[in-house]
């Protein structure tokens, strides 16, 4: 079972830019697909980007493909987040999931780091 600890999020102004990264433990990190989530106050988590197990194929939420790209470093069992041109409503608390590759779902997630973007 792996365990993901995500860090990086805080305080930036609207037009920045931002890293998140997750540190996955517990687990063969290359056997998962690797997604980032988020959920705004008042509003249901929503699938942000993911990326397949050798790391080569990505997908992204229309609302952000252009301005993040995620990326995934199989031999330290991380993931990334880069935000760029960050907006308002990307104000939520941000989530790394990992799937295993015989699973439709993601199972496992992390505790979750907050990003605030002010106007």
């Amino acid at each position: 079972q792996v365990q993901l600890v995500e860090s990086g999020g805080g305080l930036v102004q609207a037009g920045d830019s931002l890293r998140l990264s997750c540190a996955a433990s517990g687990g063969t990190f290359s056997s998962y697909t690797m997604g980032w989530f988020r959920q705004a106050p008042g509003k249901a988590r929503e699938f942000v980007a993911r990326v397949e197990r050798s790391g080569i194929l990505m997908d992204y939420a229309d609302s952000v493909k252009g301005r993040f790209a995620i990326a995934r470093d199989n031999a330290n069992n991380m993931v990334y987040l880069q935000m760029n041109r960050l907006k308002s409503e990307d104000t939520a608390v941000y989530y790394c999931a990992a799937k295993p590759h015989a699973e439709d779902v993601f199972n496992y997630w992390g505790q979750g780091t907050q990003v605030t973007v002010s106007s």
